[in-house]
């Protein structure tokens, strides 16, 4: 593996941000906007109590974002009273996922964490009863093409987003973590039935520690866009660094993703976070998730694309394969999430049909 960036550097020993000179903090500051990581930089400086020690005005730069992210914190926490006021009367169990997840149990992941919608997980039966309360309080789907509607509806694990009218706030509407078409299904069903009640918010859950990081793997290694990629695997090093200390965490966290089927996505989360981000993982995990990874041809390919995939998208982080790496995973990703004829489908509508419908007047 080549010489890490700057950033991911940073990422792995913190410790060094109190040492580098003004051009190692003028990249590594360009490096951290590309991937939307400068509130988690200034997490991270304020939680090793280093701030001090940055020159100032380095110091003063990373300020600017602080107002960004507390703002970020508290119209999160609006929008999640808000959802939560609005589906009370249905008594629908509402499980937050993603960034919503971290922001409201208060994980270090959430901690200077962007991100641009809430996620929350319900039972599919319950779909109708969700949709028509999120509607009824002001949010609307932002999908209004038919063939939209019916590949989310019909194919998705998810409704089409939907958006306030007035606050522009937006929430996915979630019923499993993999679409129907996926070659692998874990069962929501088992997700609801061990996720942990958000304290102070009645009706409010969040997965359980091995499944939050199950389903943050899921999340990063079966999709195909990886513009978030390095805050995505930044969320899994965040997540075993802190459930890691939990007693049980560490010998639970295999057998759960076997009993899921989710072993390949735990196998890719643990190799990267341990390889781009030294996260401490246990030999003993790795060598029992081992076998859940591919034969050591494919593996030796992956490492490739992903270990550029994974990277910020900066020119100082890019090699003369970053652009093909990007693009053989986004075709991977599309080839995971359905079979080959309807993906084709899939692909020549959105080519071909949705332009000229998206034309007409």
């Amino acid at each position: 593996m080549k010489r890490l960036p700057i950033l991911l550097a940073a990422l792995r020993d913190p410790g060094q941000l109190a040492h580098l000179a003004p051009a190692d903090w003028d990249l590594l500051l360009r490096q951290s906007t590309t991937a939307n990581l400068t509130p988690s930089v200034l997490a991270l400086l304020e939680e090793r109590g280093l701030l001090d020690r940055v020159p100032a005005h380095v110091r003063a730069h990373i300020e600017w974002v602080r107002p960004l992210a507390v703002r970020h914190r508290q119209a999160v926490r609006f929008e999640v009273a808000r959802i939560r006021e609005a589906l009370a009367r249905t008594g629908v169990p509402v499980i937050l996922l993603k960034g919503a997840a971290y922001t409201m149990a208060d994980l270090r992941a959430g901690r200077g964490r962007l991100y641009s919608d809430v996620d929350i997980l319900v039972p599919k039966a319950r779909l109708g009863e969700v949709e028509s309360a999120l509607m009824l309080a002001g949010w609307a789907t932002t999908h209004h093409d038919a063939y939209d509607q019916r590949y989310y509806r019909q194919w998705m694990h998810e409704l089409p987003p939907m958006q306030h009218v007035k606050r522009r706030s937006a929430i996915d509407v979630h019923h499993a973590i993999l679409p129907e078409t996926a070659p692998v299904r874990p069962d929501p069903d088992k997700l609801r039935a061990a996720a942990r009640p958000l304290a102070g918010q009645d009706g409010l859950a969040v997965l359980a520690p091995t499944d939050m990081v199950l389903h943050s793997a899921v999340h990063l290694f079966f999709d195909g866009e990886f513009d978030k990629g390095l805050r995505d695997l930044l969320d899994i090093h965040l997540l075993l660094g802190e459930f890691g200390a939990v007693p049980g965490f560490w010998e639970a966290l295999v057998p759960r993703a076997r009993e899921l089927q989710l072993g390949r996505p735990l196998f890719y989360a643990l190799r990267y976070a341990t390889r781009l981000l030294g996260t401490a993982v246990p030999p003993r995990v790795l060598a029992e998730a081992a076998p859940l990874g591919p034969g050591s041809a494919l593996s030796w390919l992956m490492d490739r694309l992903f270990e550029r995939a994974l990277l910020p998208e900066h020119p100082s982080c890019a090699d003369a394969w970053t652009g093909a790496a990007r693009f053989a995973l986004y075709v991977r990703g599309n080839w995971l999430r359905m079979p080959p004829l309807l993906l084709a489908r899939h692909l020549f509508h959105k080519a071909f049909i949705s332009p000229r419908t998206e034309a007409l007047p």
